[in-house]
């Protein structure tokens, strides 16, 4: 039986993965869907003090409280960035990661430098509060404004991704237009410590390719 993790991308809140932690449950393995600070259900807890770190304090606190000491992580999209730092705060709570079309940021990256000049466009079309960002139009209704702030902090790192188990990344090649995510694809197949994937689906793998997804898991664990 593995622990995973799953941490959802900007706007969206634990029930992004629900189509893929129902399948993993019924397999015996444990899911963890996480709602980060300021977002869906916890939209409450908004305001300009919620950060990066905010959120990789969110996962590393749920760990400690549930005694999770084998946790295979998983983030889409800006999720990359919270699995990153969650990973190198507490090593020892970790078995391996997995990247869902998302950022692996380096020390001293955010999330506004990884991404595209369209990404960042899209970043700046804040709420009037001034301190997050509009979901898109076409997001699920459920979907709400972004911190910012976490979009542009920096990321501190003390070690590298090496020293876990498995490192998978699996990529979205079925993008409306350019991908903001293909360079860092393209890096790591390159890598002989990661195992990359690539499948015909669009960003949201979760809710369009969740069956290919299942089979990543089982074979990263």
């Amino acid at each position: 039986m593995a622990t995973f993790v799953l941490i959802p991308g900007m706007c969206h809140g634990g029930w992004s993965y629900e189509p893929l932690t129902d399948r993993l449950r019924l397999h015996g393995h444990r899911a963890y869907p996480l709602t980060l600070t300021g977002l869906s259900e916890r939209s409450h807890l908004l305001s300009a003090g919620v950060n990066l770190e905010t959120h990789i304090q969110d996962v590393v606190s749920m760990l400690a409280a549930e005694k999770v000491e084998d946790a295979v992580l998983i983030g889409h999209s800006y999720g990359g960035m919270v699995i990153t730092g969650v990973a190198d705060r507490v090593p020892e709570r970790v078995d391996s990661l997995v990247y869902l079309d998302a950022v692996v940021p380096q020390h001293g990256d955010s999330c506004w430098a990884l991404v595209s000049d369209q990404e960042r466009k899209w970043y700046m079309d804040v709420t009037e509060t001034g301190y997050s960002v509009r979901p898109l139009p076409f997001f699920d209704p459920r979907t709400t404004p972004h911190p910012l702030a976490s979009l542009l902090q920096p990321i501190q790192l003390t070690g590298d991704l090496a020293r876990f188990r498995r490192r998978d990344y699996v990529y979205a090649a079925g993008w409306d237009g350019d991908s903001p995510f293909t360079p860092t694809y393209q890096r790591l197949r390159n890598d002989p410590l990661w195992t990359t994937h690539a499948l015909d689906s669009r960003h949201n793998l979760m809710r369009d390719a969740p069956e290919d997804l299942l089979e990543i898991l089982f074979e990263a664990v």
